[in-house]
């Protein structure tokens, strides 16, 4: 399964259904010169828009949904939902963060960039430093020194 191939069809959904989204996570660092090996979306999502979401990424396969999620305190809010490749059996997940106050700096900070003949909404860099900087693992650290890194060429 190709992950940028099934970004693709997520963003023409979401966008077709006008669902306003930032991408976010591994992918977002990519659109920043920043490529990370990875095997999920995260896409930012505002509350009221979660059940059209769901709706949404389900008719393009991602039918297999987990408990909602809370981590620090209720700060973040993650619905993930996953997709299995029948033939291959590979997984997808897709992980639905939900603005919530205490991040949404980081959604009102999104941008439009080109990609792939269309338009992307990203969270940014400066948006992505206060998602990681919730987390703190030690690949977030360098991510956010790289973030800065790119901040300050501006």
């Amino acid at each position: 399964m190709d992950v940028l191939d099934e970004l693709k069809r997520l963003v023409t959904k979401l966008d077709k259904e006008r669902i306003e989204y930032a991408l976010c996570g591994g992918l977002a660092m990519a659109v920043y010169a920043l490529p990370r090996a990875t095997l999920d979306v995260d896409i930012m999502i505002e509350s009221s828009s979660l059940n059209r979401s769901k709706r949404a990424v389900h008719e393009l396969g991602f039918t297999i949904s987990a408990l909602p999620m809370e981590f620090h305190g209720g700060k973040v809010h993650i619905h993930r939902v996953s997709k299995v490749e029948p033939d291959t059996g590979e997984t997808l997940v897709l992980d639905l963060l939900i603005v919530t106050p205490e991040i949404e700096q980081a959604w009102e900070s999104r941008t439009k960039v080109g990609w792939e003949g269309g338009i992307l909404s990203v969270v940014s860099p400066e948006g992505l430093i206060l998602l990681k900087s919730l987390r703190r693992s030690g690949q977030d650290q360098d991510d956010i020194e790289y973030l800065r890194s790119i901040i300050d060429e501006d």
